[in-house]
């Protein structure tokens, strides 16, 4: 059983047991938004699913896009971007395919001036060595 399929199982045995302690990130800044978002009860799966963006004469997917988080009360997905303005242009390129293909699918993207201005907000910004 892959990574992802591991998660969905363990969501569905126990729904509450999904929380910021219980997962293993890709980036600090995802266990963060995660960590306020269980503080305010709001309920999320993290990269629950994966959109595919393009695919290969045969039908096989070539490129894809998995949001960091589903808000499934919101019906919102969210995707957590804190790199350098100028180096997000892969992941932008990726945004608009997928806001192309899925327009009936609400995407909120967090840009690392949003999520310093979040964390600084909840006076979390020396948390996991993050600096705005």
């Amino acid at each position: 059983m892959n990574h992802h399929a591991e998660r969905e199982a363990e969501r569905r045995r126990h729904p509450s047991a999904l929380t910021a302690a219980r997962i293993s990130f890709a980036h600090p800044s995802e266990h963060v938004f995660a960590t306020l978002l269980d503080v305010y009860g709001v309920p999320w799966l993290y990269e629950p699913f994966e959109f595919p963006l393009a695919w290969s004469e045969a039908g096989d997917v070539t490129r894809a896009f998995r949001p960091d988080f589903l808000l499934p009360n919101q019906n919102l997905f969210v995707e957590i971007t804190v790199a350098d303005q100028r180096l997000v242009t892969r992941k932008n390129g990726k945004i608009r395919a997928f806001r192309h293909l899925y327009p009936e699918v609400t995407l909120e993207v967090v840009y690392q001036r949003d999520f310093f201005e979040l964390i600084n907000r909840h006076g979390l910004a020396d948390l996991n060595g993050f600096a705005a």
